[in-house]
């Protein structure tokens, strides 16, 4: 139960940043690592979704929010432009 709960706070938490530009840094593999930059897109009740900055065709990626909790993927926030 304390797992799902986990799950509730990160699914709301990325919610308030949607829209938001991000970096993340995602593990797939041994010693691999993939870093990305974009925005968050769209939270589903499973997954949420990241348009990528560095891509012209408007590339979504997606990620679960078991990959946030179990530390697969990484999300760095960027300060919002209207923050001090």
């Amino acid at each position: 139960m304390a797992e799902k709960n986990q799950l509730i706070k990160i699914r709301n938490s990325l919610e308030r940043h949607v829209g938001d530009k991000v970096r993340l840094t995602a593990k797939i593999g041994r010693k691999n690592i993939l870093i990305r930059k974009g925005v968050i897109d769209s939270i589903y009740p499973s997954v949420f979704t990241v348009r990528l900055a560095d891509d012209n065709k408007g590339s979504r990626i997606s990620y679960s929010y078991i990959d946030v909790l179990t530390k697969a993927v990484e999300i760095q926030f960027y300060r919002r432009q209207n923050e001090a």
